[in-house]
Order: C-alpha cells, then sequence, then structure tokens
C-alpha cells in the first residue's frame, strides 16, 4: 500500500469551494450533482486527487450512529503546492488572494535542514491550510510532481 490516491476535504459549502478552486484558483474539477447543490467534487489535478464533501455528510459516512464533530479547529492537515521558482509561489499567493484565500503567511526565506526554500501559507473558505513552497535542491518528474529522494 505505497499509495495514496484521493484526499476528500469536508467543506460547509460546496459552491462556495467550487467556486474558490475552480473559478479563482483554475483547478479542473469534475461535478457530480447539480452544480447549485453538487453531490462531491473531485480534481482533475496531477498526482493525487483531491475531491470535496459536504462535511456533515462526510461526518455521518464515517460513522452514521456516532460521527466524528469538528470543533472549528486546526484538524492538522496541510496541503502543499511546490513550485519550481519563487517567482512562481508569489503568483500562487496572489491568484489565491485574488480568489478570496486567507494569507496567513507571506511567502518568506526558509531554511530547512541544509537547503534554503521559499514558503507561506494561506487557508481557503473552509479554514484548509495550503503551503506554498519552492525549494533550490528540489526536482519534478514529467508529470511535474515532487521527487522525494534521500539526501
Amino acid at each position: 500500500m505505497n499509495r495514496l490516491n484521493l484526499i476528500t476535504l469536508g467543506v460547509k459549502d460546496m459552491v462556495e469551494s467550487l467556486n474558490f478552486y475552480r473559478n479563482g484558483l483554475g483547478f479542473e474539477v469534475v461535478v457530480y450533482g447539480d452544480e447549485t447543490n453538487p453531490d462531491v467534487i473531485f480534481f482533475n489535478n496531477a498526482g493525487t486527487k483531491i475531491s470535496l464533501f459536504q462535511l456533515d455528510r462526510l461526518m455521518k459516512d464515517i460513522n452514521e450512529t456516532n460521527p466524528p464533530s469538528v470543533q472549528g479547529g486546526f484538524g492538522g492537515i496541510t496541503l502543499a503546492y511546490n513550485g519550481k521558482s519563487k517567482e512562481e509561489v508569489d503568483e500562487v499567493f496572489l491568484l489565491a488572494e485574488k480568489a478570496g484565500a486567507k494569507i496567513v503567511k507571506e511567502p518568506e526565506t526558509v531554511f530547512w535542514g541544509g537547503y534554503s526554500g521559499y514558503s507561506g501559507y494561506f487557508q481557503d473558505p473552509n479554514g484548509f491550510y495550503w503551503e506554498v513552497a519552492y525549494g533550490e535542491d528540489w526536482e519534478f518528474d514529467k508529470n511535474d510532481m515532487l521527487i522525494i529522494s534521500k539526501g
């Protein structure tokens, strides 16, 4: 089991989330159901896929009789977009802010155990944190996915 196919985000407002990700950030999406009341939204992106599902329905899908609760705090999950340059990171931040993201940490030069990078965070309308980062030594495969290798 050395693969992650899908990350599902439980969202409060499917239509707002659809507009943010598709119209604001430019993700290619596949909508199941009516766009004014989608059942599920899948991102047609390279690599691991993302889906959006109504939060209360997701909680009941996990356990109908005793669903998990959400207290509005940090859930311990971040999503990441790895850029190929500092300029690309800045471009993504401008796009996210224009789409309505809350900028949590402006991109800045950072030091990650042996090499430097450039990183910042924003939150989508549902509070999910996205890190947008660039590392000077990062390599990408033919699908623009980050290559992870021993340093």
